[in-house]
C-alpha cells in the first residue's frame, strides 16, 4: 500500500503573504529539480489565488533561475467550454504566467475544449487527456478549494470523488459552467508534493472540515488528495480561523 504524507499547515497573515510564499516555493523547487538534471512536471489549478500566484511567479526575481523551456505542465481540471473562453483555467494560466515566460508549447498539456475534436463527447475528451498523463509521479500538484470543500472539479456528493481512473467527465456541476473534466483523487495524488492554496474567511469552514481526522471525501473532496512526500496547505489567517 502506498504511504501518503500527512498534511502540513502553513498559516500566513494575508492572502498576499500566501501568494508570495507559494511563488517563492515554486520557482525554488523548479530550479532545484532542474539542477539535478530532471524536467519538472507540475499540475496547475485555476481560481483567483492561483492567478495571483502565477502573476507573482512571472515577475519573481528567481524566475530567471528556471529554464521554462524544460518545465512540463498539466491541469488538474478544466471547464468544458470553447478553447478561448476566459472561463478556462488554461486561458487564465496563459494570461497570468505562461505568456510571460518562455515555455515550450509541446510540454504544456491543455485539456480538450468543447469546440475541439471531441465536440460534446466528454467521455472521449477525458480518455484523450488521460492518455497524455505520465505514469511516474508529478513533482507538484497545486490545488484550490471551494467554500463547499471541492477541489479540481470533484464536488461533494458526486460519484467522481470515488473514481479510480485518472480523468473523469463532470456534468451538472453546482458551480457553472456545468460540464468539466477533472483529474481524480488517485491521479492528483500521484505526485511528490500537493500544495493547497486557500484564502478568505469564506473557506474557513471547509478548510477545517478538510483537515479534520474524520474527513470524508463524499463531504469534502479536498480531504482526499495527498502527496507521496508532502501535502502542504497554505492558508491565510482568515481561512485558518476554524482550525482546531
Amino acid at each position: 500500500m502506498t504511504a501518503f504524507a500527512d498534511p502540513t499547515v502553513k498559516v500566513l497573515a494575508t492572502e498576499a503573504d500566501v501568494v508570495a510564499e507559494v511563488a517563492t516555493a515554486l520557482v525554488t523547487r523548479l530550479a532545484e529539480i532542474q539542477s539535478v538534471g530532471r524536467v519538472p512536471a507540475i499540475v496547475l489549478t485555476g481560481g483567483t489565488i492561483a492567478a495571483l500566484v502565477h502573476a507573482a511567479v512571472a515577475v519573481h526575481p528567481r524566475a530567471r533561475d528556471v529554464d521554462w523551456t524544460r518545465v512540463e505542465i498539466w491541469y488538474g481540471d478544466e471547464r468544458y467550454v470553447a478553447a478561448d473562453s476566459p472561463d478556462r483555467n488554461a486561458v487564465q494560466a496563459r494570461e497570468s504566467l505562461l505568456d510571460h515566460v518562455p515555455v515550450n508549447a509541446d510540454l504544456v498539456h491543455e485539456m480538450p475544449a468543447a469546440d475541439g475534436p471531441f465536440g460534446p463527447d466528454l467521455d472521449a475528451a477525458a480518455a484523450a487527456y488521460a492518455s497524455t498523463l505520465r505514469a511516474e509521479p508529478f513533482d507538484i500538484v497545486m490545488l484550490g478549494m471551494g467554500p463547499d470543500g471541492h477541489c479540481a472539479s470533484l464536488f461533494p456528493g458526486f460519484p467522481q470523488v470515488h473514481a479510480a481512473g485518472p480523468v473523469v467527465p463532470v456534468t451538472g456541476s453546482p458551480k457553472p459552467p456545468p460540464e468539466r473534466l477533472s483529474l481524480t483523487i488517485p491521479a492528483l495524488s500521484n505526485t511528490r508534493d500537493i500544495w493547497f492554496l486557500v484564502s478568505g474567511d469564506g473557506k474557513a469552514d471547509a478548510a477545517a472540515r478538510a483537515l479534520a481526522r474524520d474527513a470524508r471525501v463524499d463531504d469534502v473532496p479536498a480531504s482526499g488528495p495527498r502527496g507521496l512526500e508532502r501535502t502542504v496547505w497554505y492558508l491565510d489567517t482568515a481561512a485558518a480561523a476554524h482550525l482546531r
